[in-house]
C-alpha cells in the first residue's frame, strides 16, 4: 500500500537508515519490501551459500550481482519510483522477492492478516494503491 496521488510538489528527507535485506534460508527477507527512493538497500547473504540479487527494474538500473557467503554487504538505492521491482536468484529458482521504490515515506506493507498503517500522513486528499503478486 503507497500514496499513489496526492503528495505532488513535496519533498520528504530520504532517511538515513537503510532497509536490510537478507538472504537467509535460500528466501529473501523480506519477500515484500517498500524503500524511499534515495534511500540505501543493504543486501545481506546469511547463508553457507552463494547467491545472486537480481531486481528487475524497468525504470530503475537493472543490476545483477553474486553474493557469496561471508561477502560484505552490497548497498543500492533506487533513484526512481518503481512499483514494483521483481527481485530473483539465478542460481536458486524459487528465490522471489517484490520492491517497491516511492519518493515518500507513506507506504506499508500488510500483515499476515492483512492489515496495515501508514502513519503520520499530512491532512488532505489522497488516493492509496494495493499491489499484490498474482493481481497486481
Amino acid at each position: 500500500m503507497y500514496i499513489k496521488a496526492g503528495l505532488e510538489g513535496k519533498q520528504f528527507a530520504v532517511p538515513a537508515t537503510p532497509i536490510i535485506f537478507d538472504e537467509r534460508g535460500c528466501w529473501f527477507t523480506p519477500r515484500v519490501l517498500g524503500i524511499q527512493t534515495g534511500q540505501v538497500l543493504r543486501i545481506t547473504n546469511s547463508d553457507p551459500v552463494t547467491h545472486n540479487v537480481h531486481p528487475l527494474a524497468q525504470t530503475n538500473r537493472e543490476r545483477n550481482h553474486s553474493q557469496g557467503a561471508g561477502d560484505e554487504p552490497l548497498s543500492r538505492k533506487f533513484p526512481r519510483t518503481e512499483v514494483m521491482i521483481s527481485v530473483e536468484c539465478n542460481i536458486h529458482s524459487w528465490m522471489h522477492a517484490y520492491i517497491g521504490a516511492v519518493p515518500h515515506p507513506y507506504f506499508a506493507v500488510t500483515g499476515n492478516d492483512g492489515t496495515f498503517e501508514i502513519h503520520n500522513v499530512p491532512p488532505g486528499d489522497y488516493v492509496i494503491e494495493a499491489w499484490q503478486e498474482k493481481l497486481g
